[in-house]
């Protein structure tokens, strides 16, 4: 038998309804994961210095278990300490950033990273000429859909693409070069 076929005494012939009552919610299955996962889940939202309390709230444990658990985060480099009365923790955007390149690395070639920032790259190119500037945070909006001729949702969708063009860039080539570099901006590469 392939494991695709079923098996005849499966299927008595009767039509079944979907019971929607006995699904769990989005909020149980939350709750209800391993309370690592939770927090993690938790951290990687948190941008601002938050108090221990309001991040075992959301992750719905104790906060001796969520202080325990962000220790070792911050052991690890997760997450950043920030000392005083009370003790608040904030996501290491750099830890992200170093394990997204780390990602990269062992996903792809060098020369697939090489070929991939070369086409991001331009991409850049094209939206700094369409929009006639260096970064996505010069084009003011508004300008934007007048000159443009865009819709505000257009010129916005086009903007944020060209800022993750921007982010693709730094990260594939910090890859290239093997040491990630927070916040600089990608040399040219000859590909």
């Amino acid at each position: 038998m392939d494991t695709t076929d079923i098996p005849d005494d499966a299927y008595n012939g009767e039509e079944s309804t979907l019971n929607l009552e006995e699904l769990e919610s989005p909020d149980t299955l939350l709750r209800d994961g391993p309370i690592r996962e939770r927090l993690l889940d938790v951290v990687v939202g948190v941008r601002t210095p938050t108090k221990v309390s309001t991040i075992a709230r959301r992750a719905d444990c104790g906060t001796e278990t969520a202080r325990d658990y962000l220790e070792w985060f911050d052991e690890m480099g997760m997450v950043h300490r920030h000392n005083g009365r009370p003790v608040r923790y904030e996501r290491n955007d750099a830890y992200f950033q170093w394990r997204r390149i780390d990602q990269i690395r062992e996903e792809y070639s060098e020369q697939e990273i090489v070929d991939a920032l070369d086409d991001t790259l331009k991409q850049i190119e094209d939206y700094r000429a369409q929009f006639d500037a260096t970064h996505p945070d010069e084009v003011s909006l508004v300008d934007a859909t007048q000159e443009q001729n865009l819709s505000t949702e257009a010129a916005w969708e086009a903007l944020s693409e060209w800022e993750s063009f921007e982010q693709r860039a730094t990260l594939l080539d910090a890859a290239r070069r093997n040491n990630p570099v927070a916040g600089s901006k990608p040399d040219p590469v000859d590909a």
